[in-house]
């Protein structure tokens, strides 16, 4: 009997069945003749440098990595060495955006440029407080929460207060502006969204588009980002929870699913408000990241088209509850993924070869969906997990633990096995007389980034009962 491992179930006292989406394991939908998909690590990532502080956002700029660690601007080069640059303010995310000629950068309410030689703060009194900035159309735009500023076409480093513009649809504070390939500007408000686009004139330069509006917003400045030709963000419309929303062209879609909206539910919206979205392309894989304090909620689009449905999975670095994920601020630069962490100076590059993160071991996690069998129970002979064991470091002898759930809430006492040691790339997954079931049965599996094995089926072997 196989059994589906992409996604699982639990329940709650709600009561309710609740999905346990894969945890540090990444859902592939690709047939092998095994399954339909499988469960493989996800990346992990190996140190390369250390900064001046936590990582607060990166950009690459003529084939250079640039980020704001702790205080500084920083240059990183490909060997990891680090070049503080400059003094920048304040803390928490900060916006990155160039022109032809220079690196700009919001961050501590202030807006400075890097010109390749030297940091810049633009003191204009006009300016007001930065929240993010964008350049577009030869200007650098910035949004105070209640206007968007543009700098001058032919001085960057002056505000014209008779060019504010302003996103009038509804009274709510902006949160940020993207910008799309078309040079059209997104104003990303509490409630809703706005386009404009550049008609120049001598006023603000950027006029709004009527009929492109979303009745939708943002929760946060960070928590924004473009998604291929969308926009994708977290928040809603008035009275609504927050949820995550995919918007273009007058309309949003939801991606999250009801498991995700229920999570987001688990913070405050103080916390919802500085949590950072960002995405990756790599491979087949389309993903969405949205960084949480204590976990990382990631959506794949490309998986989700191929399966028809929605497919999370979230990341961690923690051992055997989940802890703040280390890897942030993703740049592809030198030919690699680079990340900084969030909680110290850690440079990092993400890396398929591992799955601990910056050397230290942490825990992954996967259920199944729930075992029926027509209200006659059976006993469970034996589990087998069909994977690609054998790739651990040499010298590692990783261990696999499985428990179940008779009501989705409590568990059995773990069983372990080993999960083989390097070059054991035939051993089985097997656990032996693994118990009974009177209804219905879900079972889980953890390990460690030791063991670090991709998924393909879960096999088991029934004998049932009242037959």
């Amino acid at each position: 009997m196989q059994i589906p491992i992409l996604s699982g179930i639990v329940a709650d006292e709600g009561p309710d069945f609740r999905t346990k989406y894969p945890r540090n394991m990444i859902p592939v939908p690709r047939a092998q003749g095994i399954s339909a998909g499988y469960l493989r690590p996800a990346d992990g990532i190996t140190q390369i440098g250390t900064g001046p502080g936590v990582d607060r956002g990166a950009i690459n700029w003529n084939g250079h990595c640039y980020r704001v660690m702790g205080g500084k601007l920083v240059r990183i080069e490909s060997n990891g060495v680090v070049t503080a640059l400059g003094a920048i303010a304040g803390y928490g995310s900060v916006s990155m955006d160039y022109s032809f000629d220079r690196l700009a950068i919001a961050g501590g309410g202030n807006l400075y440029y890097w010109n390749g030689s030297a940091l810049t703060q633009v003191s204009d009194a006009d300016l007001g407080e930065a929240l993010d900035v964008i350049w577009v159309g030869g200007y650098f735009m910035t949004t105070d929460g209640t206007s968007n500023v543009v700098t001058d076409l032919n001085d960057p480093m002056s505000v014209n207060p008779l060019k504010y513009g302003s996103s009038e649809a509804d009274p709510d504070p902006i949160k940020r502006n993207l910008k799309t390939r078309a040079g059209e500007v997104y104003s990303v408000n509490r409630y809703t969204i706005e386009m404009f686009e550049n008609v120049g004139g001598l006023g603000f330069p950027f006029s709004r588009i009527e009929g492109a509006q979303i009745n939708r917003g943002a929760i946060g400045t960070h928590c924004v980002a473009l998604y291929g030709d969308q926009i994708a963000f977290l928040g809603g419309g008035r009275g609504e929870p927050p949820a995550i929303w995919l918007g273009m062209n007058a309309a949003s879609q939801k991606v999250s699913t009801g498991e995700i909206d229920t999570l987001l539910l688990d913070y405050t919206e103080a916390q919802l408000a500085a949590s950072v979205m960002e995405t990756r392309v790599t491979k087949n894989h389309q993903l969405l990241y949205l960084h949480l304090p204590d976990q990382t909620l990631v959506y794949d689009g490309a998986a989700s088209a191929v399966l028809g449905e929605p497919v999370w999975f979230t990341v961690d670095s923690g051992l055997t509850s989940p802890a703040q994920y280390r890897a942030r601020n993703f740049v592809w630069c030198y030919d690699r993924w680079l990340c900084g962490d969030p909680t110290s100076g850690a440079l990092g590059e993400l890396d398929e070869t591992v799955s601990t993160h910056y050397g230290q071991v942490v825990g992954w996690e996967f259920g199944t969906s729930i075992l029926y069998n027509a209200g006659m129970g059976a006993i469970f002979h034996e589990l087998e997990l069909v994977a690609l064991p054998g790739r651990v470091p040499l010298g590692a002898d990783p261990v696999i633990w499985t428990s179940y759930s008779l009501d989705g809430e409590t568990w059995s006492l773990e069983r372990s096995i080993k999960a083989g040691r390097q070059g054991q790339r035939a051993k089985r997954l097997v656990w032996i007389g693994q118990g009974s079931m009177r209804n219905w049965r879900i079972q889980k599996f953890r390990g460690t980034s030791d063991a670090h094995i991709a998924v393909a089926r879960l096999e088991a072997k029934l004998e049932p009962l009242n037959a």
